[in-house]
């Protein structure tokens, strides 16, 4: 059993090395895939190994994954071969005293299992909107929707979550109740965020369209969530 009394979904998900901070319950698991806006997604094809950065978004019980219908590596994941994804959040810098217990304060969520192409035009097009809405909420409803030739140039990949764990470091360095402690060395951490700017228009923007109200409030929050 784990923190919250949930158990590892799988053997293979069993997370062994500081064991302490992995997460395996859906509430913990679907925070950080929500709030990650890139995801990386790993699967060997033709003998070759392949990482490859994506956008993502959860629906429910599975991520969707995008991408172009060229893209041969692709459709070989969508055959149904083992895959892997993966998604990091950095949340901060760990300075300790020692140079051995420096690390990283950070969210992550890996997923296991074989992910398949999705060919439902309805399903599709869900993917496409929560694709779509994770860049900028309520974008969906102001952008023109994509066409049939459009659709028919994307992929998009569905992986369950059935095998997900999650694990996250918060704080800061573990060397406090060492004999490093009475080193004259600072110790501490240092929280990183993401932040937005101020939004760079088109220079082929006609004139009076106004930035959306989704963009402002992004602005304005100035992070990204």
């Amino acid at each position: 059993m784990t923190r919250r009394g949930h158990p590892a979904p799988s053997a293979r998900t069993l997370i062994r090395r500081v064991h302490e901070r992995a997460r395996y319950d859906r509430e913990a698991i679907d925070t950080v895939l929500d709030a990650a806006l890139v995801a990386h997604l790993g699967f060997v094809s033709d003998d070759q190994p392949y990482v490859i950065p994506t956008l993502h978004a959860r629906i429910g019980d599975a991520v969707y994954v995008h991408g172009s219908a060229a893209s041969r590596t692709l459709r070989a994941v969508g055959h149904g071969i083992p895959a892997c994804l993966t998604v990091t959040l950095l949340d901060g810098i760990v300075l300790a005293r020692s140079v051995f217990e420096h690390s990283m304060n950070y969210r992550s969520v890996v997923v296991l299992g074989s992910a398949t192409l999705v060919e439902d035009a309805d399903e599709k097009l869900r993917a496409l909107e929560a694709f779509t809405e994770k860049l900028l909420p309520g974008r969906w409803a102001e952008a023109r929707r994509p066409t049939t030739k459009e659709l028919k140039a994307t992929s998009v990949l569905h992986l369950p979550l059935d095998e997900a764990s999650a694990k996250i470091r918060e704080g800061g360095p573990d060397d406090g109740n060492t004999p490093d402690a009475e080193l004259e060395v600072w110790a501490g951490h240092l929280p990183l965020v993401v932040r937005a700017l101020s939004p760079v228009p088109d220079p082929a923007l006609r004139s009076g369209i106004p930035v959306p109200p989704g963009l402002e409030a992004y602005r304005r929050e100035g992070l990204v969530p």
